[in-house]
């Protein structure tokens, strides 16, 4: 007993006293075993999803995501048929009709379903732009100051989001032996971020060429800061047009158009015509459906960052 009481207990690993975070993942990237070749055929079609997939960081090979996205697509099409059965339940052509936009719904749903590593990679970019130029600047002081170069970006691989992430990545890079200047070009290479690729590349041209290096990186802070003062002002430019199209085809024509409808079909209720709740469901979901479009065009387009 007393033996087991003096025995040393396994002391746990711990990162490296420069690395923030280890950013090594610990699973290799989801590939399938079976169907393997098919898959790989199929992701041929594709010739940026490995690249997406990487600026993405989601850990799959493109076989593995091809996979993923057949099965979303499943599910999709069974949302979109249960919507379309609910519509035209009553036609006599709606079983025929199903049939038929079976195949239309799977393949726009795989297709839908292969888009989303390139919006990951675009929504990754907007939080890099976001706080791009807030440690850009933290990095440049650091510079005037006289700290090294690596000491400044290890100062910036934390508090920054994503940019911090990335500088995490050439720090861990450069600690386990790697160049610096091949460090910057690897996390470039994969970035989806221009304006984060710009200012790196700036950064190691300036160390390979040896000029001033905090130059380099202010002149290139300012160009970014210019380029995101234009975006700002062009999507407030672009609001105005979308708000308008949204008040007429959002708001004035569902309101305005479905009390029109009514008057007249109670005008011609003995020709036939008939405006019951399914019609009324289905003014419903169109509605929705463009506000959501429209709520989605905004979102989509507006800048995540600030001026500095």
């Amino acid at each position: 007993m007393a033996d087991k009481k003096h025995e040393k207990k396994p002391k746990s690993k711990t990162p490296h006293p420069l690395i923030t975070k280890p950013v090594k993942s610990p699973e290799p990237p989801r590939d399938p075993v079976e169907f393997r070749s098919a898959l790989n055929s199929i992701a041929s079609h594709f010739p940026m999803l490995r690249m997406r997939l990487i600026q993405a960081d989601m850990h799959y090979t493109p076989a593995g995501f091809v996979k993923t996205a057949l099965f979303t697509a499943v599910y999709i099409t069974a949302a979109l048929l249960l919507i379309t059965w609910l519509l035209i339940q009553k036609s006599d052509y709606a079983l025929p009709a199903i049939i038929l936009l079976i195949p239309v719904f799977y393949l726009a749903s795989f297709f839908y379903a292969m888009h989303f590593p390139h919006v990951k990679a675009r929504m990754r970019a907007k939080r890099l732009e976001q706080e791009l130029v807030f440690a850009g600047r933290h990095m440049l002081i650091e510079l005037k100051s006289g700290v090294p170069l690596f000491d400044a970006m290890l100062g910036i691989s934390r508090d920054y989001g994503e940019v911090s992430a990335e500088f995490n990545k050439i720090v861990e890079k450069v600690t386990l032996g790697v160049p610096l200047g091949v460090a910057l070009h690897d996390v470039a290479k994969t970035n989806p971020s221009s304006y984060f690729n710009r200012m790196i590349l700036q950064m190691a041209n300036s160390l390979a060429s040896g000029s001033d290096l905090a130059a380099t990186l202010e002149s290139s802070l300012d160009q970014i800061s210019k380029d995101q003062t234009i975006q700002l002002k062009a999507y407030g430019q672009k609001l105005n047009p979308i708000v308008m199209f949204f008040m007429i085809f959002g708001i004035i024509m569902p309101s305005l158009g479905v009390a029109f409808v009514i008057i007249m079909a109670s005008f011609l209720g003995g020709t036939g015509l008939t405006f019951g709740s399914s019609a009324l469901f289905g003014i419903l979901v169109a509605v929705g459906l463009v506000q959501f479009i429209f709520l989605s065009m905004v979102e989509s387009s507006r800048p995540r960052f600030d001026i500095v």
